[in-house]
């Protein structure tokens, strides 16, 4: 993983290579799954769905077809709004059309496509997870943006050559008076700081808070803003802590892919309601009748034609000749489709002027712009530039992803957590992506980062052995959450160690359940210890805790998988599906147990970190001790747990 870079030659080539290869490895999964599976057994998987009605539904902005894909019976699925799928009848591959998923229900899928499909409502359907290309498309062209010379960040500190200036701004009016010091702190020097600074939010810390605050004294300062992450989660974070401000925001992005709640502040909704969005309407009327009038007349096809071009067939049809063995007929029923077709391209034309101004006023009048890393690399924003970008989640992000909004920016504010988990890469031979941008900056620059102290989820105990192993041992628990506990929520004391207000209990599974591995897979599960998992949950319920307020975290897919048929009442997901989230009640099942002691990717100290934090009254470790006291880091947490927590044998949970 490298630091440094000799020039930019080097610095490109790295990142073309690793894109080259996540983009193939990402392509090739879905490809190979599509390919190697049955459709019921995609369907099994969640990333596909079988035997879906289909209709029209109607037209959105920008020309996109929506069609509503359902069934009586629809299986659960992977497939979320936003997604990219392919629409077939039989064969994705084959004759697989590419579209995003607007909206979904208990008993149907809403997708938008660019083309129309035709007999939609004859035979059955089948909907399935892709892949989006434009992402890698765009990280490409933000290296050749930096490769010619025309990203406004200085390339020398993407190379690690730079100098930051660091400085602390005297801010007369912070917005949010329930910053801490430490956030106000952060904010001062984002906001003064150049060309960047990065503010590291340990869990719970404010992180998004802050980063909104920053972005507000920026723009007190007239600077035109951009305001990313790489998620759409995360981009509506942002715009929800703006909201509550007087600031002038558009948010750029498929609408399939925004929370409705924020649609009115949405670069479609916007359009939707300029002065001028009237004149289009009229144009995409007169467009529509057009276009109906134009079915009644012959298409000009190359069989038809027989090699006759537009304006010939024109000219012999207003002469009355008949040519080539065409009949008149047909060659004046072509000759109307052509004028339509004219009056068409010059309608077509206007629509796109009339947009195309509104959009440039819009975009122009926003003091903040919201968007995904890559939604920001799209048309809309190919030659708007910005005083500075902030990017939040910016630890969960490759670094070209963080290219495509940086080259449009003079200064960059970074938001992120290197100690949490970094993004997915899915080729081994791409994981130098890995290692982010904003790890690199933050050892390469040390002097432009920050740290934010105090958490606002955990009680203290929980948030103990974290602050000691990742943190430096700086974690500070807010007084609001310092001392809370179960009890706070049921009304009730119990001694029973699932349900009493110790924070962190360790059920120990002495090795009596074995972990298994499915045909062909690379994953775990343990069917027991799953097992053990319901008895906990049902436990927790019974004592009154709602079972939203209850998350169970497992490392392992197949676990959760298994998990999920056996409970139904509560949020069961893997450690990177729950990065970002919290809950009251946190059951983490380890799976790990075997007489050669391994834990595998268990390992990896983030995941760990991860899991542990995402709970804030009690959090409950399940998992074979033998096992897991082999290796350091868990050794040291259950040496944490019998000091300040509670140790428990399996036996002792009963049913």
């Amino acid at each position: 993983m490298k630091l440094k870079f000799k020039n930019t030659d080097e610095y490109i080539n790295h990142f073309l290579e690793l894109i080259q290869l996540e983009r193939e490895a990402e392509k090739e999964f879905h490809l190979n799954e599509i390919k190697n599976l049955t459709g019921k057994e995609r369907e099994k998987k969640g990333r596909a769905i079988l035997k879906l009605k289909g209709k029209y539904v109607g037209e959105m902005l920008g020309g996109f077809k929506i069609y509503r894909f359902y069934r009586e019976d629809m299986p659960e699925h992977q497939i979320k709004v936003g997604d990219v799928v392919l629409i077939s009848k039989k064969n994705p591959l084959k004759s697989g059309i590419e579209g995003t998923v607007l909206d979904k229900g208990k008993n149907f899928i809403s997708v938008t496509l660019k083309q129309e499909i035709k007999n939609i409502e004859k035979g059955y359907w089948r909907v399935d997870l892709f892949v989006n290309d434009v992402t890698f498309k765009r990280m490409v062209e933000a290296l050749y943006q930096i490769s010619i010379g025309k990203s406004l960040f200085p390339v020398e500190f993407l190379l690690g050559e730079g100098n930051p200036y660091i400085c602390e701004e005297k801010l007369e009016h912070i917005e949010n008076k329930n910053l801490n010091q430490y956030q106000k702190e952060a904010v001062k020097k984002a906001v003064c700081s150049y060309p960047i600074f990065l503010i590291h939010g340990p869990p719970g810390t404010g992180k998004t808070t802050t980063l909104v605050e920053a972005i507000i004294q920026s723009v007190k300062k007239g600077e035109k803003v951009l305001a990313t992450a790489d998620s759409n989660t995360a981009v509506d974070n942002i715009i929800e802590g703006l909201l509550k401000y007087d600031i002038n925001i558009v948010r750029i992005g498929h609408p399939a892919r925004l929370r409705k709640e924020l649609l009115n502040i949405s670069l479609d909704y916007k359009v939707q309601e300029h002065k001028d969005y009237t004149k289009l309407q009229q144009i995409i009327k007169k467009i529509n009748q057009l276009k109906q009038k134009q079915e009644e007349y012959l298409k000009p096809i190359p069989k038809r034609r027989r090699g006759l071009s537009y304006e010939e067939i024109v000219q012999f049809a207003q002469a009355g000749l008949k040519i080539r063995g065409i009949k008149i007929k047909k060659l004046k029923d072509m000759a109307k489709w052509i004028e339509i077709q004219k009056q068409l391209k010059k309608l077509f034309k206007e629509r796109d002027k009339i947009e195309k101004n509104i959009i440039r006023e819009l975009l122009n009048d926003a003091q903040v712009i919201c968007a995904t890393n890559s939604s920001t690399g799209g048309e809309f924003l190919k030659d708007k530039k910005f005083d500075v970008v902030f990017i939040d989640e910016a630890s969960q992000a490759t670094e070209p992803s963080c290219l495509i909004p940086m080259v449009k920016a003079k200064k960059a504010v970074l938001a992120g957590d290197h100690k949490q988990l970094p993004p997915t890469v899915l080729n081994p031979k791409a994981k130098d992506l890995t290692f982010t941008l904003f790890e690199r900056f933050i050892k390469l620059y040390p002097e432009a980062s920050y740290m934010l102290r105090v958490q606002y989820r955990m009680n203290d105990k929980i948030k103990e052995f974290p602050s000691r192993e990742f943190y430096n041992n700086l974690l500070i628990s807010a007084e609001t959450v310092k001392d809370i506990k179960l009890s706070d929520l049921t009304g009730k004391k119990y001694t029973d160690p699932i349900i009493n207000d110790v924070p962190i209990v360790f059920v120990d599974t002495k090795g009596e359940f074995p972990e298994k591995t499915k045909k062909g897979s690379k994953s775990k599960y343990n069917p027991k210890e799953a097992k053990l998992v319901k008895q906990v949950v049902e436990k927790l319920l019974k004592a009154g805790i709602k079972p939203e307020d209850i998350g169970v975290i497992t490392p392992y897919k197949d676990h959760e998988e298994y998990l999920k048929n056996l409970i139904k009442d509560v949020e069961i997901h893997t450690v990177d599906g729950f990065q970002g989230r919290e809950k009251e009640v946190i059951i983490i099942s380890l799976v790990r147990s075997n007489p050669q002691e391994e834990i595998g990717f268990l390992d990896d100290t983030r995941r760990l970190n991860v899991a542990i934090t995402r709970a804030k009254r009690k959090l409950i470790i399940i998992g074979d001790m033998n096992t897991l006291i082999k290796h350091s880091i868990y050794k040291k947490l259950i040496e944490y747990i019998k000091k300040e927590g509670q140790i428990v044998d399996f036996e002792q949970i009963g049913s």
